[in-house]
């Protein structure tokens, strides 16, 4: 059995109602002390007050008085600070009681909203680039996505491993833990940041030309990477704040933090760019400002002590044990990214090998709309996490399978309408971000091809997400491997043997088919898994 030691069935069910019924009996007899004692205290301070207001101690009468308000202060903000923190825990418990369609559809929308604005942004920064700087910057841009990708596959490891942990030991009313979790995150999100910024600004050039940079797209990456880099450990402190946000239970917080970055991005980067042509490095610099203003919000958000994950002195140290939890569940990401990474260079290296450098500015534009559609199942997947997470330490697997279910019907009807769109007008998506004519061929061609199964991706993407947010680290690490790593990387390679420069697009279509063939047996065994234990649940 996955669980022992706590109550199960129906029994646990009760013992959820008997500790909710003890907090708000609790709370409203705690209220109503305040009040009685409220009144002695208030009484005994005023008659105090009186005499130190008299004419022998006129000299302090100020002082006495502003620290009388004060003390009447702090005793009148008691209820509101009780008020809140039951309003914080009673949001977190909805994650076990409130109907699973309206919570994904309550957590997963702000996550898609914000997810989406990201992608959008990142066309509208790649078209400003593109028809402002040129062809050949939006190549060098492409060359970046590796770099990109490691650096998120190091924010993931802690921020998604992080607010996996924090939700379930939310779902275990394990408070404390989760407070730690919480200073955790922020400490090695600052150590991680700090050390991939300097190993990476030490060897820029190499990695850049390791990663398919020619003599030609080399100056506009190494230009856009100078500065992502100096601001790396903002982006790591960013992403994962946003994720313990979605798992404290304030999804729209990190909604409104995501589209504050998007605006301020979209606003400078057309100031920077466009405004005071400050090229490829203006756009770079547009990211992290918007980024370190967001940031400073969260942090805001993380300073209330009337919340129930706070920032407080004592929780930032290191455990083991934490750590452990965290890098063992965030490894699956990790290597998702890492994977990510090391496939687009060496898909960059084959289209610079049987393209040229505008094939690989093609398949950056194919990548920026696949990642659009995509993102929109990233905030499914965002928003599934807290709740499966919540539920499966609360042992309610009917729940947490319903919101797979739910999760991935959603998820393969979105791709369903990109997949549509994309057949239908892959020139016009094309000519958003370039007017080249040959780099407009070669981009409507490649969305095509890279997008031909696409609809079969949501249900791979929601099936590896659930086995993360549950602590399967073996499987989620097996299917996020076995899309692009296993599968895509050997057939880079071989088809262009046969189709050259299309055999690289081929290999994109056939990969996703076949890894979406393997992963639905994997996830059919373990549905039988958790449907016994809530069978024995029930005797």
């Amino acid at each position: 059995m996955p669980f022992k030691g706590q109550k199960r069935g129906i029994c646990n069910y009760f013992h959820d109602v008997k500790i909710n019924c003890l907090d708000v009996k609790m709370y409203f007899f705690v209220v109503k002390i305040y009040y009685h004692v409220e009144k002695i205290v208030l009484c005994a301070f005023g008659m105090a007050f009186l005499c130190l207001s008299s004419s022998k101690y006129k000299v302090h009468s100020l002082l006495n008085e502003n620290m009388m308000c004060f003390i009447f202060g702090c005793f009148r903000k008691m209820p509101y600070l009780c008020t809140s923190y039951m309003d914080n825990k009673q949001k977190t418990l909805e994650l076990g009681t409130k109907p699973v369609g309206q919570l994904l559809w309550q957590y997963a929308l702000p996550a898609m909203v914000a997810m989406v604005a990201s992608s959008l942004y990142n066309i509208i920064d790649r078209s400003v680039i593109g028809q402002v700087v040129g062809p050949e910057a939006i190549a060098g841009l492409g060359i970046t996505f590796p770099f990109m990708n490691l650096s998120a596959a190091f924010g993931a490891a802690v921020g998604v491993g992080a607010s996996t942990c924090i939700s379930v030991k939310l779902g275990q009313r394990d408070y404390q833990t989760a407070q730690h979790l919480l200073g955790n995150t922020v400490t090695l999100n600052l150590i991680v940041g700090l050390a991939f910024m300097a190993v990476c600004l030490a060897f820029l050039d190499p990695i850049l030309r390791f990663f398919g940079a020619s003599d030609v797209t080399l100056p506009y990456a190494r230009e856009f990477m100078q500065v992502i880099l100096l601001g790396n450990v903002v982006t790591h402190m960013y992403f994962g704040m946003n994720a313990v946000l979605r798992a404290a239970g304030k999804p729209r917080q990190a909604m409104y933090a995501t589209l504050f970055t998007v605006g301020c991005n979209i606003v400078l980067v057309i100031a920077f760019v466009w405004w005071f042509q400050w090229g490829i490095r203006g756009a770079a610099l547009a990211t992290v400002v918007s980024q370190s203003l967001a940031l400073c919000w969260q942090m805001r958000l993380f300073s209330d002590q009337r919340e129930l994950l706070h920032l407080k002195r004592g929780i930032y140290r290191l455990k083991s044990q934490l750590v452990q939890n965290i890098i063992s569940i965030g490894i699956s990401p990790f290597l998702m990214q890492s994977t990510s990474c090391v496939i687009v260079i060496a898909m960059n290296n084959q289209f610079v090998s049987y393209g040229g450098d505008m094939a690989v500015g093609a398949y950056s534009i194919a990548n920026s709309m696949v990642m659009v559609f995509f993102m929109f199942v990233m905030g499914v997947t965002q928003g599934m996490q807290p709740i499966v997470g919540y539920n499966y330490g609360a042992q309610k697997f009917d729940r947490m399978l319903r919101c797979v279910w739910i999760a991935i019907a959603v998820a393969t009807s979105i791709l369903l309408c990109g997949w549509a769109v994309s057949m239908l007008f892959p020139r016009q998506l094309a000519r958003i971000f370039t007017t080249d004519p040959t780099l407009l061929d070669m981009a409507a061609r490649g969305i095509v091809v890279d997008m031909l199964v696409f609809f079969v991706v949501g249900s791979q993407a929601i099936i590896t997400n659930f086995f993360q947010c549950i602590g399967k680290v073996r499987i989620s690490i097996f299917l996020s491997l076995s899309r692009q790593l296993i599968f895509l990387l050997p057939m880079a390679f071989i088809f262009p043997l046969w189709w050259g420069l299309d055999g690289v697009w081929y290999a994109m279509p056939a990969s996703d088919f076949i890894a979406f063939a393997i992963t639905i047996p994997i996830m059919m065994w373990h549905v039988r898994k958790f449907k016994s234990y809530g069978q024995q649940d029930h005797h």
